[in-house]
């Protein structure tokens, strides 16, 4: 029996994107995306706010387009596969990355936060960006052990 490996993200990226190219010329371009999730303390009453940052990274066109539509603090919604690798640092030491490998990726805006072409009466709007679903170089067929930059194949 074979598992499920998916992720769904929604929140706000904490920076714009990066974009690299692999050694063969392939886009890639990572995101670090926060959410958040607002509670009261039982013993205080007191709203509280939890911040998690996810690393997110795109390949080929989606990291294209990603880089184009893309700015610190816009709303985006994800969707892939949770990874994890690990590379030797320079000291030798193990270090470990979890990061979700996206194949879906739509803008979520609202009024002049929207690129051209979204509603401008302050209405949500929902893009839908790319998808990569079946086409592309997952990240598994790409050498991720590459020590040069973290492990990063670029």
């Amino acid at each position: 029996m074979s598992g499920i490996n998916k992720a769904i993200i929604l929140g706000r990226l904490g920076k714009d994107p990066e974009m690299r190219y692999t050694q063969a010329g392939v886009p890639v371009c990572t995101l670090v995306i926060a959410t958040s999730e607002v509670y009261t303390d039982k013993n205080t009453n007191e709203r509280k706010e939890i911040t998690e940052w996810h690393n997110v990274v795109l390949w080929r066109k989606l990291a294209e387009t990603a880089e184009k539509y893309l700015a610190k603090g816009r709303e985006v919604y994800i969707e892939g596969k949770i990874r994890t690798r690990s590379w030797d640092d320079d000291s030798g030491q193990k270090r470990y990355t979890t990061e979700v490998i996206a194949d879906v990726m739509q803008l979520i805006g609202r009024g002049n936060d929207a690129p051209s072409g979204g509603q401008a009466d302050g209405a949500e709007t929902r893009q839908p960006i790319e998808s990569t679903q079946g086409a592309g170089t997952s990240a598994s067929a790409v050498d991720l052990d590459n020590d040069d930059n973290g492990g990063l194949p670029f």
